[in-house]
């Protein structure tokens, strides 16, 4: 299989999300995203709405700007993605208290059981 490329189709919903998630986490707004990445603030939105498809060029400069790796941004259409879920997993744990963990363990727990349960259907 050397040599051959694996057909894998970008998830624009996904990347927008997560590129709206850094843009939040570093505090910048729309605007000052789109004049650090010399786009129309129109064109932030649209990107994070997927509306639109991004261009490389300018994917690579969001990711400069936001301090995060193309990986990180790509991540939900990467067959490797799993260790960026874990670590959103980790941030997402990072500010909860012991008796909030114990919580959400609980409701990801009846959710597996769920969508598992539904697979069977």
């Amino acid at each position: 299989m050397a040599g051959e490329c694996m057909s894998i189709e970008l998830d624009y919903r996904r990347l927008g999300k997560r590129i709206k998630g850094k843009r939040t986490e570093a505090k910048l707004t729309q605007e000052q995203l789109a004049s650090i990445v010399d786009v129309a603030t129109s064109n932030i939105s649209h990107i994070e709405r997927a509306t639109t498809q991004v261009s490389l060029p300018t994917l690579v400069k969001i990711a400069n700007a936001l301090g995060a790796s193309l990986d990180q941004l790509t991540c939900d259409s990467l067959p490797v993605s799993d260790v960026y879920l874990q670590q959103d997993f980790a941030d997402i744990f990072s500010d909860c208290s012991v008796e909030e963990k114990q919580i959400i363990k609980d409701i990801v727990i009846a959710t597996k059981k769920t969508l598992r349960e539904r697979k069977g259907d």
